[in-house]
């Protein structure tokens, strides 16, 4: 279902991006990558030299230093090199950066020490270390902006007992959906593309338009939002597959949308309970009622005010005794 569904066209995957900024970061985190691994392997292999270079003097005490730092400097490398994406990898490289400042002050209080030369590479790790710090703070707020802008994912499933054929001939008519679905007035099909009206917030109703992608009677029915029509791009695939053990239809509603702001929009709409997979599974509920006995059975509690016990209204018991005699 997967497959059908990342293979049909959709606004929900239209939205502006900016591979040329990934492929930049990935570049450069390639380059800081192989800069890394080449540092590594000199104090890895050559301390003395890298020593001198440096201006501190070469003992026994600061070549380890020197391996230990190589050593660190090479996982840096390798693992930008893997992923040279990583705000992890960079913000690794900003803490080596840190230990490597720390270690060249050190270096001042050896009278051995050629100060020149220390100063310039202390210089040049600073540069380095501010290299890496705009890199990895780059990194992070892309991957932030990335995950906020991604589509919401919502799958849900609920067995009813009845044949595949009928749940889909239920739900293909597409003016019965606001008999389960509680958000929506009404659903108008007209030359293969539906006009859906739901409720808003405080009191208020907006509307978009949808096309039928996938029509397999009896199995699957999937969708997309037309392009324009509304401010949440959507797209999704409802299947009716036979149930385990002759238990009926089992219903799988698979959805993507984008919601204003990103999942910061979906996280402030599934605290106050509008967040459509939460919708979607009481919809499914409503479906069963409706598919298995003829109607949605409210509570007594969910039809007055104030406390009051979850067990089925007086209304909808005189009826159900009413259609079993």
């Amino acid at each position: 279902m997967e497959q059908q569904l990342t293979q049909q066209p959709s606004t929900a995957d239209i939205r502006p991006t900016s591979s040329s900024r990934r492929r930049s970061s990935a570049g450069l985190g390639k380059g800081l990558g192989l800069f890394s691994v080449g540092l590594g392997l000199a104090e890895l292999l050559a301390p003395a030299s890298v020593a001198a270079l440096i201006g501190i003097p070469s003992s026994p005490r600061s070549r380890l230093v020197l391996r230990a730092l190589g050593v660190r400097e090479l996982l840096s490398g390798v693992g930008l090199l893997a992923r040279p994406n990583s705000a992890g990898w960079l913000w690794g490289r900003v803490g080596g950066d840190a230990i490597d400042l720390a270690l060249l002050g050190e270096g001042f209080t050896s009278r051995r020490a050629n100060r020149t030369r220390l100063i310039a590479a202390t210089a040049a790790v600073a540069g380095v270390a501010a290299v890496d710090a705009l890199s990895a703070a780059r990194q992070t707020r892309g991957s932030t902006l990335s995950k906020i802008g991604e589509p919401i994912h919502v799958l849900k499933t609920i067995t009813i007992n009845r044949t595949p054929g009928e749940v889909y001939e239920f739900w293909r008519e597409l003016s019965n959906l606001p008999r389960f679905m509680a958000h929506l007035e009404s659903v108008e099909e007209t030359n293969g593309v539906s006009t859906w009206k739901a409720k808003g917030p405080a009191g208020t109703s907006f509307s978009w338009q949808a096309e039928v992608m996938i029509d397999r009677p009896g199995i699957c029915i999937g969708w997309r939002s037309v392009q324009g029509s509304t401010s949440v791009p959507n797209h999704g695939v409802v299947n009716f597959a036979p149930a385990p053990g002759q238990r009926g239809t089992e219903v799988q509603v698979e959805l993507k949308y984008q919601p204003p702001g990103g999942s910061i929009g979906a996280g402030f709409a599934k605290l106050f309970g509008e967040e459509p997979g939460q919708q979607i599974q009481s919809d499914l509920r409503r479906l069963k009622q409706v598919l298995e006995t003829g109607e949605v059975l409210y509570s007594d509690a969910s039809i007055h005010r104030g406390m009051h016990p979850a067990r089925p209204s007086k209304a909808s018991t005189k009826t159900l005794k009413g259609a079993a005699e």
